[in-house]
């Protein structure tokens, strides 16, 4: 199989399929893969007949491009052969918990790949109208492809959502790089009164809690950690030195062990913080990460640390295992 885009950097055949599509291409399905993988990896999954499924291309963590099968042809991706037989279905490399999110390098690789598929099939406009119902029932031009979603066939939450919300800014940017008016018929409208999100902390230095937003006296150990935000949700965990990662906490209350603060009074050395953007911060501003860092006893702050990432020299915590930490400060950034 010869690779249909310049950007596939490996073309990995895969038997599960049904042929040549029976409808005229009008129709791009994204997927997530509900796993960080390079484009090869999951090429290697869908080349095993057992595994019964496939997609036309595939996108890695590391911004790789796979091709498992030709365009012409009827992957078995979104459980609607309908769909399958009028699309050009994309897995994307993703976390593996909700909102499923993808890395900066896969993302970039998704919109090239979109603009390169529209420019090769003559299509000049990307349309997302986040609506089932108008978008099976819409009629394309010969110029426009339409984004569907798998959740729309089954029960499933593919994309993820990190991705659905992101459809919208997706159609627009591959239709504004076609040259094409705007791709994408929003469901919302963006609004400047939608508040940014803010972040909250506080840290236990010597079994006192210190004042919100402080973020340590040097030279004493931190043994726990609490966290909260004004809109959206926000998880995070601590790793005690000598042992182990502690369970994920979600909730802001120093006085509640179980789900108010991460710790259990030992020192920590390490600290993993995951923001989750709601759809109307989403609209009105983009997506914001945790942003984070600790310093370890009396030396100076390692890098920051962007959520769970571990792309682009992140490791996704802040901290050094055996390292105890003195000082903590997070904050929320797109």
């Amino acid at each position: 199989m010869k690779a249909d885009s310049s950007l596939v950097t490996s073309v990995i055949y895969s038997p599960n399929n049904s042929g040549k599509r029976v409808y005229p291409l009008t129709r791009v399905s994204v997927h997530c893969v509900v796993g960080q993988c390079v484009a090869s990896s999951l090429g290697n999954l869908f080349s095993n007949a057992s595994f019964e499924a496939s997609s036309n291309y595939g996108v890695g963590k590391d911004g790789s491009i796979g091709q498992y099968l030709p365009e012409s042809y009827r992957s078995w991706c979104t459980s609607s052969y309908d769909n399958d037989n009028r699309a050009i279905t994309i897995e994307v490399a993703s976390d593996t918990y909700a909102p499923y999110k993808v890395t900066d390098a896969a993302y970039k690789a998704l919109i090239k790949l979109l603009v390169d598929i529209c420019r090769r099939n003559g299509k000049k406009k990307l349309l997302w109208f986040g609506d089932k119902n108008k978008s099976l029932s819409y009629s394309p031009k010969s110029d426009e492809l339409v984004m569907t979603v798998h959740r729309w066939f089954a029960n499933k939450s593919c994309p993820g959502d990190y991705l659905y919300n992101l459809h919208g800014t997706i159609a627009s940017e591959v239709t504004k790089q076609l040259g094409g008016s705007s791709g994408s018929t929003p469901t919302t409208t963006p609004s400047t009164n939608v508040a940014k999100p803010a972040v909250t902390f506080r840290v236990r230095q010597g079994g006192t809690w210190q004042k919100e937003g402080f973020t340590g006296t040097a030279g004493k150990a931190i043994t726990d950690i609490a966290i909260k935000v004004t809109k959206g949700s926000v998880k995070y965990r601590v790793h005690v030195k000598g042992g182990s990662w502690l369970p994920w906490v979600t909730g802001y209350n120093t006085s509640e062990h179980s789900n108010g603060y991460a710790g259990n009074g030992k020192a920590i050395d390490a600290v993993q913080v995951y923001y989750s953007t709601p759809a109307d911060v989403v609209n009105a501003h983009g997506y914001y990460k945790a942003k984070y860092l600790v310093s370890p006893l009396k030396k100076g702050f390692y890098s920051y640390q962007y959520d769970t990432e571990t792309t682009n020299g992140q490791d996704g915590y802040a901290g050094s295992h055996g390292k105890t930490i003195d000082r903590f400060q997070v904050l929320l950034s797109k």
